[in-house]
């Protein structure tokens, strides 16, 4: 590691505090360090303490333990807490519930507070099982209501127009129980990969539903208005539709419904009905909560045999009930120095007071101990370090609840006379995403995500990342080579190279190394111990079955889960690729000439009409400005792209017509425009710039860009926004390597990350 300004920071972390989170000027210039980001936020949240009785000089010693906790990379607190502490807009919290109730004016109420809560950085997460269903009459109009899917549309639009902060991006859950009316068409409303892309969608599965699958009997879907069954469906046909489009793209996710109720800390105030975007954090209506992580990788210590002098590592208990200590208190104080975006989810938030301290870093602290992910003893050790964070946890905030007394709705939770405490929940595990990058640790408790991978860096250098403790290993051990190092990176695991021994292979096992079952019993042992829930996505290989994902959703069920999410390796890859007109074949194209031969098929690019129509945009680039104009033909396909410069000549003008020319022939040949932006999409060159909002990395990129913005036909003739689907194997800013995270994904090149 690379030491700056006496922080333990990556280069890749220093990157992405630099892109995402430290403080920039009206210029877009940076104007702190990340030593200031980490002593602004200790700052901000050690303040909260002058509310309790505490002196300057206590909040100052609280202020440098909160300081040496976070920069030391034990602790992180949720992204928000990081970018907004003690800055003017001072929203703190990732994860926020709105209820959703069958009026208009609940609906419109809504959208607005989710554009106000996205605008300060925060996700959000809705039911609209509580929405009429589809033809059902609507009393005040005598008209007919066009049920959940089509309001989610709504908030899916509001959702594109808002960028959160300009530091994140807005992301929505949309939950629907299985016994509303509208649940088929629930389940299959992504099948169209340019619909709701700011959505994760889980579908509320009931204890009555999965007995009924048991059972193989029918189950009844009731209205929500009117309380009345309208019709019953067999619940095997229902939960292997949902098994289906899950296995095709990922979606739509699952949650127990029933059993989150069942550990709802205040079931007077309401029922649970949705969690947040990741699916970790069910609240009530108007909840918010935030979270934060314990680094598991850094809860570890070196210890010496006496006899042999053999080096070996054990859990650092000691350190782990002190950075869980500072971590309550730390989390228990964003509640009060938050700024929260509406008068409603302050007071919820406040009434009880919610915190979600979680783990990243899991494999790492396996690796160091020696203990394969993929086995009994590490699911063994998931229960003993999340219990014993667990109950430290509460203990934590039992003691604060003596000094500041408990969580006001304490009367009607199901605490009242058991247990004080000031926090209503206490433990989540979230997916840490940037915040894993930043610490320079595995992901939450995923496995690695590849033992060594390549990361392309400026000017299209390629460079070899390996995992350092993967790195030192191989060192002692004398098998370390580039050649090795290469072969790995081209694969991510380690598995198939003689090279490697046998029990170095053991214990350095990546997502795909592991089965689906073995991933759904590792999230089972740390649900044990949380108070909310567990976000965890489930790898599949690209040939698992629909059985597969079957047999790991029944066994989520019979463990204990509250949710399920899941991966199948390269189905929405092949969904963009399937995606279109038609596919080109061996024996024709859609249009345009194609001569066949038995060795190779060649294109013929579509001659000019005579008469073309398209539009002209502006780009603002650091070589000046950009005009993009792209045309259709007759029938509605992009046909050609031009390209000019608002500063005639030169070499920036001559590659802009160059790419504008082999883009015009790529359309011409019918290469699909995706396929297009993602060759461009995030190529930078020395000079970036800042348009409406975003930043434009070289010409390359404006053209992809412009490409993204243009409106085309669908296949109907109607006009929609030309959406451009995210390949889920590159990140659409960078070109790196993407990893799923609970129903997201995350770029660990340049930290871009988006739900839905």
């Amino acid at each position: 590691m690379k030491v700056i300004d006496g922080l333990n920071l990556t280069k890749n972390a220093l990157k992405v505090l630099e892109k995402r989170y430290l403080k920039k000027n009206e210029e877009g210039r940076i104007v702190e360090t990340p030593e200031d980001l980490f002593k602004r936020v200790a700052k901000a949240v050690a303040s909260a303490d002058l509310k309790y009785g505490k002196s300057e000089s206590d909040v100052q010693n609280i202020e440098e333990a909160f300081y040496e906790m976070v920069a030391s990379l034990d602790f992180l607190p949720n992204s928000p807490t990081l970018m907004n502490a003690g800055r003017r807009l001072g929203q703190l919290s990732a994860c926020f519930v709105l209820p959703v109730d069958d009026s208009m004016e609940s609906i419109f109420d809504a959208v607005k507070y989710t554009a106000i809560i996205h605008k300060s950085g925060g996700g959000t997460g809705f039911s609209f099982s509580r929405l009429r269903p589809n033809g059902d009459i609507v009393g005040s109009t005598k008209g007919i209501s066009s049920g959940p899917v089509s309001f989610m549309t709504v908030f899916d639009t509001a959702t594109e127009a808002v960028k959160q902060g300009g530091t994140r991006r807005g992301a929505n859950m949309g939950i629907l129980r299985v016994d509303h009316p509208d649940i088929l068409n629930f389940i299959t409303c992504k099948n169209d990969n340019t619909r709701f892309n700011n959505f994760n969608i889980s579908v509320a599965l009931t204890d009555e539903f999965m007995k009924a699958v048991e059972e193989d009997t029918t189950f009844d879907l009731i209205n929500p208005r009117t309380r009345k069954v309208t019709k019953s469906l067999k619940a095997r046909d229902v939960f292997h539709l949902i098994i289906e489009h899950a296995w095709k793209n990922g979606e739509p996710g699952i949650v127990f419904i029933d059993r989150v109720n069942e550990s709802n800390p205040t079931p007077h105030i309401g029922p649970i009905e949705s969690t947040n975007p990741c699916g970790e954090q069910p609240l009530l209506p108007y909840e918010s909560c935030n979270l934060g992580s314990i680094n598991l990788a850094r809860m570890v210590k070196e210890v010496q045999s006496s006899e042999f002098g053999v080096r070996s590592y054990e859990v650092n208990w000691d350190k782990l009930r002190d950075i869980t200590w500072k971590a309550v208190h730390f989390l228990d104080n964003v509640i009060d120095v938050n700024k929260y975006p509406l008068p409603k989810i302050a007071e919820m938030t406040r009434a009880n007071r919610k915190i979600g301290l979680g783990v990243m870093g899991w494999a790492d602290m396996l690796i160091q101990l020696g203990i394969p992910y993929n086995s009994d003893s590490a699911v063994k050790l998931a229960e003993e370090v999340m219990g014993f964070i667990q109950r430290e946890g509460k203990k934590a905030s039992a003691a604060l609840a003596e000094e500041r007394g408990v969580f006001p709705n304490y009367e009607k939770s199901i605490y009242d006379g058991k247990k004080r405490l000031r926090n209503a929940t206490v433990t989540t595990i979230a997916p840490t995403g940037t915040l894993s990058i930043i610490a320079g640790c595995s992901s939450g408790i995923e496995p690695l995500f590849a033992v060594s991978f390549v990361r392309t860096v400026m000017e299209g250098t390629k460079l070899i990342e390996i995992n350092p403790y993967f790195e030192k290993v191989a060192k002692e051990r004398g098998f370390l080579s580039r050649e090795l190092m290469e072969k790995i990176a081209d694969k991510g695991s380690i598995q198939e190279f003689d090279e490697v021994p046998e029990d170095v292979k053991a214990f350095f096992v990546t997502a795909h190394d592991i089965t689906p079952l073995e991933h759904i019993t590792m999230q089972a042992a740390f649900q044990r111990y949380v108070d909310n829930a567990v976000s965890k996505t489930v790898n599949f290989p690209r040939d698992a079955t629909q059985k597969d994902v079957e047999d790991v959703y029944l066994l989520a069920y019979k463990l204990g889960c509250k949710g399920v999410t899941v991966y199948r390796d390269g189905s929405r890859e092949e969904q963009v690729l399937t995606k279109g007109k038609t596919k080109v074949s061996s024996q024709s194209t859609t249009y345009g000439q194609s001569a066949v031969s038995s060795q190779t098929t060649k294109i013929i690019p579509k001659q000019r009409p005579e008469v073309i129509r398209g539009s002209t945009r502006l780009l603002k680039t650091g070589c000046g400005n950009l005009y993009v104009t792209i045309n259709e033909d007759e029938e509605g396909h992009l046909f050609e792209l031009f390209t000019s410069m608002g500063k005639a000549g030169g070499c920036a003008s001559s590659q802009s017509e160059a790419i504008g020319r082999l883009v015009s022939l790529a359309f011409r040949s019918n290469v699909e425009p995706e396929e297009i932006i993602k060759q461009l999409k995030g190529i930078s060159c020395h000079q970036p710039s800042w348009h409406c909002g975003g930043k434009i990395l070289s010409c390359s990129d404006a053209i992809a860009k412009a490409l993204e913005n243009y409106h085309m036909k669908d296949d109907n003739g109607n006009g929609k926004k030309y959406e451009v689907v995210m390949l889920m194997g590159a990140c659409p800013e960078c070109g790196g390597a993407i990893e799923h995270e609970g129903g997201c994904i995350v770029c660990h090149n340049c930290g871009f990350t988006k739900c839905g």
